[in-house]
């Protein structure tokens, strides 16, 4: 690789630095471009994603443009994760971090992604229902990942190694840790009490350099990120 890849986010988004965290754990050189809300939906942006959300890439190594985390994320590691650092490419795993996977987007991301909707930007306010049901799947989602790594008494979800699949679920749960703390700062002692394993498994998570690096740089999302 020679030429550094695009990712288009916008800030404060978790679903960009999802790839970002791909992208440093690759050790892939790598460049930001953030977009207000309102250039998403119009060209030329949408000529890069026809859906007109982040993240996207462009990688001109290869030519390609492509949009959707998941797809972004399969993308990189079928075409740079040549040690397979990241994946496992056969047995019963290969397709264990695939379900896992797909948890996160079609689990972890809407429901928490609808609870913080409810509680910011909808136009009524207080609708408890609402907030009930979306935090309730919140806790469903913490307690299927307690109890797979309680079941399995290892440290990660598939396999004995840190995978793209536990990567994925980290920028979502930095909204529960982090500001907005959507689900309220005394959130954070109901999760280490009802769900340690998923909590000891997120804080190793947490501890991996390239996680720390798009975690704690507040412009990474905003600069250039060049290795």
């Amino acid at each position: 690789m020679s030429k550094p890849i695009k990712l288009y986010s916008h800030a404060g988004g978790p679903n960009p630095p999802k790839v970002a965290i791909i992208l440093e754990e690759l050790g892939l050189p790598f460049e930001t471009e953030t977009l207000d809300f309102a250039d998403m939906k119009k060209e030329p942006y949408t000529l890069v994603n026809p859906n007109g959300r982040v993240p996207a890439i462009e990688d001109p190594n290869t030519g390609i443009t492509l949009w959707e985390s998941s797809s972004i994320i399969d993308y990189l590691l079928e075409t740079y994760d040549k040690d397979n650092k990241l994946r496992y490419t056969s047995g019963h795993e290969k397709f264990l971090q695939k379900s896992w996977m797909a948890m996160q987007i079609s689990n972890q991301g809407p429901y928490y992604g609808q609870h913080a909707w409810f509680l910011f930007h909808h136009p009524e306010k207080g609708i408890q229902s609402a907030l009930d049901r979306y935090g309730n799947e919140i806790r469903r989602v913490l307690g299927v990942i307690n109890t797979q790594l309680k079941t399995s008494g290892k440290p990660y979800l598939v396999g004995d190694k840190c995978t793209y699949a536990d990567l994925a679920f980290q920028t979502w749960h930095w909204t529960l840790v982090y500001q907005p703390q959507f689900m309220g700062a005394e959130f954070i002692d109901e999760w280490k009490k009802d769900y340690p394993e998923a909590w000891a498994w997120y804080e190793r998570i947490q501890a991996r350099p390239a996680v720390t690096k798009v975690f704690n740089d507040p412009l990474e999302m905003i600069k250039a990120s060049k290795h």
